[in-house]
């Protein structure tokens, strides 16, 4: 039986027991609002916290937090539309800027909550920007030297 497939009352193997590679969107609300997720999707909690678009990533998810109380400032604060607006893209430009001034704490706490060892997603994120300089720069190599063989 292939790995990650679990055989029914019937013999039969249900493909839908397989390890997932990513969250369900009830998952990644979950996510976003700060929870945890199940172990087997740790992978996907480095590689969104350490790959190139992490910034954007971690942005968008403040947006999710914001978006209840933008919603009930929009929606039920009793004043004129345009004070409401205002007061919501005022709380959200204050909010992304609070979210990115704790960017790397936060990020770090989530990849520590998916089990790995604090200061993994910094030291994945340097060895990325690393290699990729190195990647740059290979081009201008010549005659073998610092050759990756």
């Amino acid at each position: 039986m292939p790995r990650g497939c679990r055989a029914s009352y019937r013999g039969h193997v249900r493909t839908d027991e397989r390890q997932r590679s990513r969250p369900s969107a009830v998952q990644w609300l979950w996510y976003a609002l700060g929870g945890g997720l199940p172990r087997d999707l740790a992978p996907w909690v480095l590689a969104d916290t350490t790959r190139r678009t992490w910034v954007v990533r971690h942005l968008v998810r403040a947006v999710v937090q914001l978006a209840p109380l933008l919603v009930v400032c929009v929606v039920f604060v009793p004043v004129p539309l345009a004070y409401r607006i205002s007061a919501a893209a005022g709380g959200v430009l204050l909010g992304l800027l609070f979210s990115l001034a704790y960017m790397f704490e936060t990020t770090e706490h989530r990849v520590t909550k998916a089990g790995y060892p604090s200061g993994t997603a910094g030291r994945v994120r340097d060895e990325r920007v690393e290699r990729e300089r190195l990647e740059r720069r290979a081009p201008y190599r010549r005659d073998g030297a610092g050759s990756f063989d």
